[in-house]
């Protein structure tokens, strides 16, 4: 088969058909990577090394998929998002922006993974899960239902701050300190010796 510039000859690679890799922009398919049935790969996507992309899944904005990676059925991986080392996203997982699943990884059903996270080293992500924001999932953890959007080494001090209807989660809190300008704290020093004033107040 030979479509657009490239000859039958150049496709060492398997391409099952014409529609999988996009003719518009600068998607690639490279080195034994394979690409079936209603998959498609476009804007600027990469599948290489092995991979496999097939069923109705779709590797597009910048994503790369390689590796030995496979990517099904109806998934989705996009926005600088990587699949890699024997991983695996099925059924309808989005993986994006940036996030990173890899070592035999398995992100499936609707889960997903997201904002500079990593999924990798055995570990599943399913169902209704969700990763993201720099969270790392690994070693065989199975998450299901929750969502996972931080991380803390475990000698961190994570102090929680009620903001509104927020609750903000602060390594190594201090609360800040008010400043007040040296000159004004001598003087106010100066006039509570002098006059033997406690806890009042300069109004400038």
């Amino acid at each position: 088969m030979s479509f657009g510039s490239v000859s039958k000859w150049d496709l060492w690679w398997w391409i099952e058909k014409e529609k999988n890799l996009s003719q518009e922009d600068y998607a690639w398919v490279y080195w034994d990577a394979r690409v079936s049935w209603n998959a498609r790969v476009s804007w600027n996507a990469r599948v290489s090394w092995n991979a496999w992309v097939f069923w109705d899944a779709w590797v597009y904005w910048d994503a790369w998929v390689f590796w030995d990676a496979r990517v099904s059925w109806n998934a989705w991986v996009f926005w600088d998002a990587w699949v890699f080392w024997d991983a695996w996203v099925y059924w309808d997982a989005r993986v994006s922006w940036n996030a990173r699943v890899s070592w035999n990884a398995w992100v499936f059903w609707d889960a997903r993974v997201s904002w500079n996270a990593w999924v990798y080293w055995d570990a599943w992500v399913f169902w209704d899960a969700w990763v993201s924001w720099n969270a790392w999932v690994f070693w065989k953890i199975k998450l299901q239902f929750w969502r996972c959007f931080a991380r803390k080494e475990k000698d961190w001090d994570i102090t929680e701050i009620e903001n509104e209807w927020q609750i903000l989660m602060i390594k190594d809190y201090k609360p800040a300190k008010e400043e007040i300008d040296d000159d004004v704290t001598k003087a106010i020093r100066l006039l509570e010796s002098k006059w033997k004033l406690k806890d009042w107040k300069i109004l400038i």
